[in-house]
């Protein structure tokens, strides 16, 4: 594997950091600077899948229910609305963002922005029309996110942040981290969480390792695999599809010179924020890789840096 060439490749286009470990251990450590890797920086949508992490480690001791659960035993306006699909709505629909809320993140009438100005996220989640019957459509919605968060708290008696110290955080050895809360003091699920770049790694490590850290089993390998499964195909201009707050797609190789497409294809998920924050976990490699960014958005690349130069490399390795 062509390390020296990475190295130079992703400095080129002043990544903040670039960390590859395989086989349990770190072979690629990149930071633009000393303040990148001690730093916690935002980590926006990545967020998410720390959250359906916690989730999974609530169901695993009983504190939530199985995700066929009403939504509505957490949220009792559910029940009493008038539209009586919102009764269909369950925990997996939350978790896969299939709730059928009508939601638009940014465009159109920009859900999102609307939900963080008003004076109770999740309200404003719930009081949203439905557009789709529940569990027929993905549509990305950080609202849904915030409605996990609070139902953490409600199931667990404790904040979204102190469940986390106590049952992800503080086994993995996260202690430098920050974490935004709305005005009810719900931790933020869809985004909002700070963090360092070692940190994401192994929390990438522990979905490789199938939720085992050490000697402990953190998130029950059933759960694990479940969480990271296909569940519903992603629309255009997105590829793959959405399990539990994870993306999931796959590599496939390309043509080669004499037209013959090789049988290769590498299913991966990954975990990702606005403006180039990723954790990527492959399997079948035995391979998590950390991105991560901080240009704005008129000076950031276009380089696909997973798939157009990590991928390739680990595959001659």
């Amino acid at each position: 594997m062509d390390l020296d060439h990475l190295q130079k490749s992703v400095s080129s286009i002043d990544l903040r950091s670039c960390l590859i470990s395989r086989h349990g251990a770190t072979v690629f450590e990149y930071y633009r600077d000393q303040r990148a890797k001690d730093e916690p920086a935002k980590i926006n949508s990545c967020t998410k899948s720390i959250v359906s992490a916690l989730f999974c480690i609530g169901m695993d001791r009983g504190l939530i229910p199985e995700v066929p659960t009403p939504a509505a035993e957490f949220f009792p306006q559910l029940a009493a609305s008038d539209d009586r699909r919102k009764q269909q709505i369950t925990l997996e629909h939350l978790l896969t963002m299939t709730a059928g809320f009508q939601w638009t993140e940014f465009g159109g009438q920009k859900s999102f922005p609307r939900m963080t100005r008003s004076p109770h996220w999740v309200d404003f989640v719930l009081e949203q029309p439905l557009s789709d019957i529940p569990g027929t459509r993905f549509e990305y919605n950080s609202g849904v996110s915030q409605m996990l968060s609070a139902i953490l708290c409600k199931a667990t008696g404790m904040t979204t942040a102190r469940f986390a110290e106590l049952n992800l955080f503080g086994p993995l050895g996260i202690e430098n981290y920050e974490w935004e809360a709305d005005p009810q003091g719900v931790h933020t699920g869809g985004y909002g969480l700070r963090m360092i770049p070692g940190d994401l790694l192994k929390f990438g490590q522990l979905y490789l390792q199938q939720g085992r850290w050490g000697d402990k089993q953190l998130i029950s390998a059933e759960l694990v695999q479940r969480s990271v499964q296909h569940y519903i195909t992603a629309e255009p201009p997105r590829s793959g599809g959405y399990g539990w707050h994870w993306w999931v797609d796959a590599f496939t190789s390309p043509v080669n010179a004499d037209g013959q497409a090789p049988n290769l294809s590498i299913d991966y998920f990954y975990a990702r924020g606005f403006g180039g924050q990723f954790i990527y976990v492959v399997p079948q490699l035995e391979t998590v890789i950390v991105l991560t960014e901080d240009k704005r958005k008129k000076d950031r690349h276009k380089t696909d840096v997973f798939r157009e130069w990590i991928v390739p490399l680990l595959l001659h390795w």
